[in-house]
């Protein structure tokens, strides 16, 4: 039996949290380094470092109170892992790169045929394939007028992998909540003058955001 700490959450959750405490502090610093900055700088500890390592932590510790099964909890733990990596490359280089994404599609593709979508979803697996398709293609299709890099490979790879790995519903729940997000916190920054109706605000770390907040929303929602 797994022990519990009050209120019946898995023991686990304690060292995975720490264990997302490092990683995500680890990412950041793999971030600053890789892929190489053009100008060859590396960036020093900044608010993005805080940012990665309460990621991790956040994401990591979850999934021992999400996830039961012991084989779903190593797979998760790999899918999250991967997610708090690209949240710190996203945030410092606003990329997410192939050499992460592409095995998480295959991640998403052994989640799909082994648990037939009902790991963290309980949607037909076909309907998850249409979706890991469908959504990441119309929001490509739809970023079009506003230029090149409002939405990019990386995010599209991201998306797929994604919907494989939790389904349809979820993905559609990860964007919207992206999207709702991510309007907040420029209109806070404009409210603070922080940043301009002109500036850049890269979407990719608020996708990844909803992306783990969906995988973790509890079976059949």
């Amino acid at each position: 039996m797994v022990p519990t700490l009050p209120g019946g959450l898995d023991l686990l959750a304690i060292p995975l949290g720490v264990a997302g405490l490092i990683w995500g502090i680890a990412s950041d610093r793999i971030s600053a380094r890789w892929p190489a900055h053009e100008d060859g700088s590396r960036r020093s500890v900044d608010w993005r470092s805080v940012v990665v390592a309460v990621f991790g932590v956040m994401a990591l510790a979850a999934v021992p109170i999400r996830f039961a099964d012991a084989q779903e909890r190593v797979l998760f733990t790999v899918f999250l892992g991967a997610c708090v990596l690209l949240m710190a490359t996203d945030l410092d280089q606003r990329l997410m790169p192939d050499v992460i994404t592409l095995p998480l599609i295959a991640l998403g593709a052994v989640a799909l045929v082994w648990g037939g979508d009902t790991l963290v979803s309980r949607s037909p697996a076909w309907l998850a394939i249409v979706g890991a398709i469908a959504i990441p293609g119309l929001l490509l299709l739809g970023s079009l007028p506003f230029g090149e890099g409002a939405f990019g490979g990386g995010d599209v790879k991201f998306l797929a992998a994604a919907g494989l790995a939790g389904g349809a519903i979820r993905l559609f729940l990860a964007v919207f909540a992206g999207v709702i997000v991510s309007a907040l916190v420029i209109l806070a920054l404009l409210l603070a003058r922080r940043v301009t109706l002109k500036s850049y605000i890269p979407f990719g770390p608020f996708i990844i955001a909803g992306v783990v907040w969906a995988m973790l929303l509890p079976a059949g929602s």
